[in-house]
């Protein structure tokens, strides 16, 4: 991880941390002071309080799951949907463990938020925003390509981004249990055959 260079950076640090370590509501301003190594004061100059400052970090692991799946994309360099799915699920359900700072700061916004509209926004923003960029990506991958971009793709990302999500959490109670990206794509396609067999599921327009 390089290093901060700038109290900002010093306190994002330090806040991640002491969620990580100690979660929301047990996370202090001289907690996170003292995780950062600087004075308390810093907070209120940087960020106006402390739960702003836990509510940027917070918002932050959206932009790690962002370069999670850029970095997917392009290691894999694969223009089939199956192809694009398996490396997202590789860079994001087979790595918790590698990137749990920010598993664990986005588990941490979730109850936080039923409290708080300015974090709900910073929420919804996140998930809109790795939805937007996960399309782009697919956009670019199949440009000058013969193949189209599915019909409802930011539909299916969403779904697949619910998929990951729901997987975070398991994998926090029991990671054993926790099914890895090979046996989450096989489910994926189980379930798609089951529902494209049966007549009765009415398509979306």
């Amino acid at each position: 991880m390089q290093q901060p260079h700038t109290n900002r950076d010093k306190l994002l640090n330090g806040a991640l941390l002491c969620l990580t370590e100690r979660g929301y509501r047990n996370t202090s301003s001289r907690d996170i002071a003292r995780a950062a190594g600087v004075n308390v004061a810093s907070i209120n100059y940087h960020f106006g309080s402390k739960d702003a400052l836990l509510d940027d970090v917070l918002s932050r692991c959206f932009a790690t799951w962002n370069e999670r799946v850029q970095e997917a994309f392009n290691q894999s360099a694969c223009t089939s949907p199956v192809g694009q799915i398996r490396a997202v699920l590789e860079a994001t359900v087979d790595s918790f463990e590698q990137i749990r700072p920010a598993v664990y700061a986005c588990v941490e916004s979730y109850a936080p938020a039923l409290r708080s509209e300015a974090l709900r926004e910073r929420l919804a923003a996140g998930y809109a925003d790795v939805r937007q960029h996960s399309v782009d990506l697919v956009r670019a991958a199949l440009a000058g390509t013969d193949r189209e971009p599915p019909e409802r793709l930011p539909t299916m990302v969403s779904v697949l981004m619910a998929v990951i999500d729901g997987l975070m959490m398991q994998w926090i109670a029991d990671p054993s249990a926790t099914p890895r990206s090979a046996e989450v794509l096989q489910a994926l396609a189980d379930i798609g055959a089951v529902v494209a067999g049966d007549s009765t599921v009415e398509r979306a327009g």
